[in-house]
């Protein structure tokens, strides 16, 4: 745990930034759960399970968004549970997206099995504080 987990959860997002989806399999379980809201512009209403769905995760930011720009800027660690919270930008012919967010993380032996994108910093926070989902 500690600055290891937080380390881990930089590697993802600096191999997201690159698109490269074996560098994010490399620090995900195989059954890891990812809620992004990219899912919801998808037109998706499940989470993207195991390395399959990330794969799938991937395809679909290709198909949505012509761009999708996310900048990580404060992590912090309770147990097992990260939150970071930062800036995004998205942009397609039918949307633009712009503004805070954040983001949850769980890990487990190093690994990432747990992640949700959240509409908001404030969203994530009150999720990680215990005052929201």
């Amino acid at each position: 745990m500690g600055s290891s987990d937080i380390d881990v959860v930089k590697a993802v997002f600096a191999a997201f930034t690159e698109r490269d989806v074996e560098g994010v399999l490399a620090h995900a379980d195989p059954d890891m759960l990812f809620s992004p809201v990219t899912g919801d512009y998808a037109g998706r209403t499940e989470p993207y399970l195991g390395h399959d769905g990330l794969r799938e995760y991937f395809r679909d930011i290709a198909s949505v968004w012509d761009e999708l720009r996310i900048v990580p800027s404060e992590f912090r660690q309770d147990g097992d549970t990260i939150l970071v919270t930062g800036r995004i930008s998205a942009h397609s012919p039918a949307r633009i997206v712009a503004g805070s967010t954040g983001w949850i993380w769980r890990l487990a032996g190093g690994l990432v099995v747990y992640a949700r994108v959240y509409p908001s910093a404030a969203d994530a926070m009150a999720a990680f504080e215990g005052r929201g989902a």
